[in-house]
């Protein structure tokens, strides 16, 4: 072999411990790659679905899920945003808006992206234990000494996408519903 030529990896030379951290690595992003590969695919697969069962809590902790409700086959059909109504004690009320990605700049929505996936988690019923702690922050936002708040209404707001006859889309009008409401208590101000 030619001087400055590498010569072939020493696997001598390696510890136990080095062996077994690398072994770790490779198990863990082994599961990684087949735990994304599984959630990503679109099939109803029985044994498919039991894994996704299996990773669901690694996915949610690490914030790693995907809904794929925005593309094929059945999109989502409708706009929609929140807003809370804050009632104060005497009597004055506010609309309060949680952020609207297209209301915001490029770098107020890459800090705030995930509210549009936690108001869809809010408006689930299957979720409804958020409903309680999303009222209180806002009520304690919107605290003022003279007059806090009293009542948080969380209103969705809605519009239908409605498809054209030329393939082209329209929006419908918008309807709102109050799906919560909290009354505040003077222990969630503090």
């Amino acid at each position: 072999m030619p001087a400055g030529t590498p010569g072939p990896i020493q696997q001598g030379n390696v510890s136990p411990l080095q062996k077994i951290k690398h072994f770790v690595i490779n198990v863990f992003l082994l599961f990684h790659i087949l735990a994304i590969s599984c959630w990503a695919l679109p099939l109803n697969n029985p044994l498919i679905s039991s894994f996704r069962n299996l990773v669901r809590p690694y996915f949610i902790w690490s914030g790693l899920f995907q809904s794929w409700d925005m593309f094929s086959p059945e999109p989502k059909r409708v706009n929609s945003y929140l807003e809370a109504i804050v009632i104060y004690e005497d009597g004055s009320s506010t609309l309060w808006s949680f952020p609207r990605m297209e209301l915001l700049s490029a770098n107020e929505r890459y800090a705030k992206e995930r509210y549009r996936k936690f108001e869809e988690n809010l408006q689930n019923d299957q979720y409804s234990g958020l409903r309680p702690d999303a009222a209180r922050y806002i009520a304690r936002l919107n605290n003022q000494k003279s007059s806090p708040p009293k009542t948080i209404m969380l209103v969705v707001r809605w519009s239908e996408i409605l498809p054209r006859s030329d393939d082209t889309y329209d929006r419908g009008p918008w309807n709102s519903n109050i799906f919560f409401t909290y009354d505040v208590q003077p222990e969630d101000l503090k």
